[in-house]
């Protein structure tokens, strides 16, 4: 669990892209998926503004989108319920 993201190596980079996340949100690396992050909170406005930011972080700039897809995407939205 954590309380920022550190981004390496993007698009062979070798500077360090640091995401501090807002309020209570917290940061889990997925056990089954690789290269997957979930970003929990009780404040839904915090944790999707903190995927906003990491997601902002990652935009390509200067070259062409369609043949560099690399980037932090978001992969699905929705609310916890109270049995998981």
């Amino acid at each position: 669990k954590g309380e920022y993201v550190e981004i390496r190596n993007f698009l062979g980079e070798k500077r360090v892209r640091k995401v501090d996340m807002l309020e209570d949100t917290v940061i889990i690396r997925s056990e089954t998926v690789k290269d997957q992050l979930i970003l929990e909170g009780s404040n839904i406005q915090a944790v999707s503004r903190s995927a906003a930011l990491i997601h902002q972080s990652c935009l390509v700039k200067k070259k062409d989108i369609r043949m560099f897809l690399d980037g932090i995407y978001v992969e699905s939205k929705g609310e916890m319920n109270a049995d998981e």
